[in-house]
Formats: structure tokens, sequence, C-alpha cells
């Protein structure tokens, strides 16, 4: 099967184009073999100058024409009448050009096999029921030219009628799995750009919300009411995020916790600038998050990436400290480790909290919190990694997110690096 890419960028599957090629083909090697046999064969017929005049006129069709069956699109339905009735003009012409006696005893048409690839052409665009209708048509065209139904008669037409009408219900079915999966494609392709969004949101606007709703309380009067259509409006936004349908009730900021929580300083602040050329050094961008409450721990030689993957995986451990910062209370500590493996890049986020409670992913995932589902697990599922959560109630969070490194970024780093240039 063929691959090709189709509107919005997304991968479709030709299983149609191997078959007009093979069609093709076919056709040429057909003629081949009708002209050799007539060739070998001329002598015997009564006319044979007529069977020369066709098999020219055949030779002619069928070069003039090789590119019609090259695809569905250029396969029209006025070329299969008309290369079926070339076809059919042929076996008519045999009785005419051969020897009564011959023709009784079952010699072969004009076309010979050439016959099939006009009715295969009729299997490939129309299905089973168009090869059905062209094999009949042969069918009884064969019959005529005989002038009798005869052993060697019924054997080729059904022969040809099975074959045809298998090869289009094969096509049909192909057709019908190739649909399937470009309509998967599309709904695949809508799910990962509307998660994405989502991650947006939640390390933006989502928790710029939450800051509003939390401090408005905290100051009181006016502000308190401020805080609480901050609040309503996060609710209402993050059931639209979820396909909800309609807005639930206004969740308070302080539940936020661990499993999606805002922290006073987003975790989109600190996205990378991702139009950087050539591998990112991901210490650098760990190391922002470096402070008096956070230790990172990095290897001494860079660690590339490619800038949209370091961005991504920078914006995860922001998502993860923004939980232990709501979770744990302003006192807790952190420390994220970096490891640099051959086919990948391991981070780990451990906290001193007081842990997870049980069920409580499931929860947030339900009530639409977004911190762990997609800031963290759904950016590293896209880039074709993983992220895992440990968590024992009292001993502290670890969040640890693996991402497989493309061949040659770390050589391209360290090129960089010898040049003098930060990556």
């Amino acid at each position: 099967m063929n691959a090709a890419v189709g509107k919005g960028g997304i991968s479709r599957i030709s299983v149609e184009r191997p078959l007009w090629r093979a069609l093709t083909a076919f056709r040429v090697l057909a003629l081949c073999y009708a002209v050799a046999r007539y060739c070998h064969t001329c002598g015997k017929y009564a006319h044979p100058l007529g069977g020369w005049l066709y098999l020219g006129t055949l030779a002619l069709w069928t070069l003039a024409t090789l590119r019609r069956t090259g695809s569905a699109l250029r396969c029209t339905k006025g070329f299969l009448l008309a290369e079926l009735a070339v076809a059919l003009t042929g076996i008519l012409l045999t009785d005419a050009f051969d020897t009564h006696a011959r023709v009784v005893a079952g010699d072969n048409t004009l076309p010979s096999i050439w016959t099939a690839g006009a009715v295969l052409a009729f299997a490939i665009k129309g299905g089973w029921r168009w090869a059905a209708g062209a094999s009949a048509v042969v069918g009884v065209s064969n019959v005529v030219e005989r002038g009798a139904l005869t052993g060697g008669n019924v054997h080729s037409i059904v022969l040809l009628f099975f074959v045809s009408t298998g090869i289009g219900y094969v096509v049909e079915v192909a057709r019908g799995s190739e649909a399937a999966l470009a309509r998967a494609l599309r709904v695949d392709a809508a799910t990962r750009e509307r998660e994405r969004l989502a991650r947006d949101i939640h390390d933006s606007v989502l928790q710029v919300l939450a800051m509003v709703q939390r401090r408005g309380g905290e100051i009181g009067g006016e502000a308190a009411e401020l805080g609480r259509l901050a609040g309503e409006q996060e609710a209402a936004l993050r059931a639209l995020v979820l396909g909800a349908g309609a807005p639930g009730p206004p969740v308070a900021a302080t539940d936020a916790g661990l499993v999606g929580g805002a922290a006073d300083t987003p975790a989109g602040d600190l996205l990378p600038d991702t139009g950087l050329q050539g591998p990112c050094d991901l210490r650098e961008l760990i190391g922002r998050h470096a402070g008096p409450a956070v230790t990172v721990a990095a290897p001494a030689d860079p660690v590339p990436l490619e800038p949209r993957t370091a961005a991504e995986v920078a914006a995860a451990v922001g998502a993860a400290l923004d939980n232990v910062t709501r979770h744990a209370g302003p006192g807790a500590r952190a420390w994220i480790l970096v490891e640099d493996e051959p086919d990948a890049v391991l981070v780990s986020v451990r906290d001193d909290g007081p842990g997870i409670p049980p069920g409580r992913l499931a929860d947030a995932a339900a009530e639409g919190r977004l911190g762990v589902a997609q800031s963290i697990r759904g950016r590293l599922r896209d880039l074709g990694g993983a992220a895992e959560v440990v968590s024992v109630p009292g001993q502290g969070t670890e969040v640890e997110l693996r991402v497989p490194r493309r061949p040659g970024s770390r050589d391209a780093v360290r090129r960089h690096d010898r040049r003098g240039r930060t990556p």
C-alpha cells in the first residue's frame, strides 16, 4: 500500500494504486502474448491479414491508452466501455477470420487473454458488480462466436467471472478499510489538536483564572466578587475544553491539589522559544526551575533534544512543579534529576509532600483537572514518550518523564558546542 498526504497533513493510504499499475502491466503483457500466439498460428487462419489488422489496431489502442489505466480518475466509464468494445470486436471477428472448424474446436480468440484486462478494469473501478456485468457480456460474446455453449466455453467464462468478481470484492473491502482508516486518522488528529489546545489553556488561562479566584477571596470586598466570577469562568472553560456540553459548578482553587492546581506563575511562562534552529540543550530549560526550594541535578555534558521536544518536556516539568507548590505548600522541596541515556532522556521530579490520595488522579480527570492528564501525560504521549506518577501517602510523589531521542541529535549539539554556539 502506498501512503500519501491529504488535507490537513493527514496521511492517506492508497490501496488502489498498485492494482492500477498491475493492470497497466497486464494489458501490455497480454498484448505481447496475443501477438506472439498469432504469429505462431496465423498460417492456419482463413484470412490472416484480417487478424493482423485487428492486432495492429489492438496494439495501437493499448499503447495509446496506457495512462488511462494508471488511476481511477483517468479510467473513466467511457474508457471502460470502449475497452470492452475493443475486446468484444476481436472476439466476434475471430469467427470471420478463422476457419469454422478451428472456432468450433475451441481455438483462442484474436484478443486472447487481453480480454481479461478489460474485465479487470471494471472490477477495480466499480467493484464486483461491475466485474460481474462485464464478465457476463464477455461470456455471451464467446458463446455467440462459437455458436454453442461448449465445455471449454463454460470453463473460461466461469474462471473469468470468479476471478474478476473476487478482485472486485477485495477492492470494495479495501476501499471501505481505507475510508475507515482515514476517518480514524482525522479523529486522532483532531483529538491531538484538542489536547494540545487544552494543555495550552491549562498552562495559561485556567491557571490565571484560578489565581484570580483565590486572590480575590483572600482580599475580599469587590475583589471577592471578581474572584467568584473568575471561578465560574474557569469551570465553564474546563467544561468547554472537555466537551462536557454545559459548565459544571465552580471548582475552588484551593481544591486544585497535585492534579492540576494553579501556581502563582503559570507553567506556560516557562516555555522556551521553539523557533531555535538545531537541537536544544535540555539542561538550560530545566535549569530555569532551580531555586531555593527546587534542586536540579543534570549531566555535565549537553542533553540534546529537538526544540519542540525540549520545550514540551520543560513545560511538563513546570506543570509538575506547579502541582507540588499547590499540593505540598510553599515550604515543600522538590528535586529534579535529568538522566541522558543513549536512546532516551529521563527527567524525574520528586517532592517531599504528603503524596496523592488513592483515586485522586481519576477524580481529577473527571472534574476536568488537566495537570496530570494533559499537561504532563498528554505532552509526553504526543512526543512518543511516557509519564509515570508514583505516589505513596506520607512519602511524597515522583513524576518520571521519559522521551525517546532522535538519532544524531547528540552529535549535532556537540558540533554546535565546538563552534562556540549555544544550541
